[in-house]
C-alpha cells in the first residue's frame, strides 16, 4: 500500500487554452480526472499549476525562445481567461492554484512554499506537455530531493514519440512512472 502521507497530486497546465492545442485531449482529460478523483478519495491534496502572464506579458524575454514565439498569441486572450483550468478537471473551491511564469512548476511560483507548508515530500505529476512542464518539473523536483511519480497516461505531448521516449527512457531515471490504473491500485 502506498504511503499517501506527505504526498500531493500536481495537475499542471491543464488550462482550456493549452488543452485546446492538443489534437485529441479526450484521453488525457479523462485520465487526469481519474487521478484527481483517486487523490481526493485518498485525502491526497490536489494542487493545480497554471502558466500565466500579466497583460502585455512583461515576464517574457525575447531571449526565451519558447515563450517569445507565443507572446503575440498571449496578447489575443486576457490573462484571466488564459489561466482558466479546463472544466473537465476543475479544482474544488478549497484546492490550491499556483501560477508560474516559466515551464517548470517551481519557477516563478510559490509552489515550493505550498509544498513545504503542507510537509509534502512526494509529488505525483500529471499535465500537458510531457516535454514541457512535466520534464522541467521532474528535473527541478529531483534536484530539490522530492520523491516523484509520473502518471504517464495522465500526461500528453503534441509529439507522441517524444512522450513515449520521455516516459519510458528518461523519466524512470528520476521518477517512478506508472499509469493511473497502476497508481490507483497502490
Amino acid at each position: 500500500m502506498e504511503n499517501t502521507q506527505n504526498t500531493a497530486l500536481l495537475v499542471m497546465d491543464m488550462q482550456s487554452a493549452i488543452v485546446a492545442m492538443l489534437p485529441d485531449a479526450t484521453i488525457v482529460k479523462e485520465k487526469v480526472a481519474q487521478a484527481i478523483a483517486k487523490a481526493r478519495s485518498k485525502n491526497i491534496p490536489v494542487i493545480y499549476v497554471v502558466v500565466g502572464f500579466r497583460k502585455g506579458s512583461p515576464e517574457i524575454s525575447t531571449n526565451n525562445k519558447g515563450f517569445a514565439a507565443s507572446k503575440d498569441r498571449f496578447a489575443l486572450i486576457s490573462p484571466e481567461d488564459f489561466i482558466k483550468i479546463h472544466p473537465d478537471v476543475a479544482p474544488l473551491e478549497d484546492e490550491v492554484i499556483v501560477v508560474k511564469r516559466r515551464v517548470s512548476a517551481f519557477t516563478g511560483s510559490d509552489l515550493e512554499v505550498i509544498l513545504r507548508g503542507q510537509d509534502i515530500k512526494h509529488i505525483i505529476l500529471t499535465g500537458i506537455a510531457t516535454s514541457g512542464v512535466v520534464l522541467s518539473t521532474i528535473r527541478e523536483a529531483s534536484d530539490k530531493d522530492y520523491r516523484i511519480t509520473v502518471l504517464a497516461d495522465a500526461c500528453a505531448d503534441g509529439d507522441e514519440e517524444v512522450h513515449r521516449v520521455l516516459t519510458t527512457k528518461v523519466f524512470p531515471r528520476q521518477a517512478d512512472v506508472l499509469s493511473v490504473e497502476e497508481w490507483s491500485k497502490l
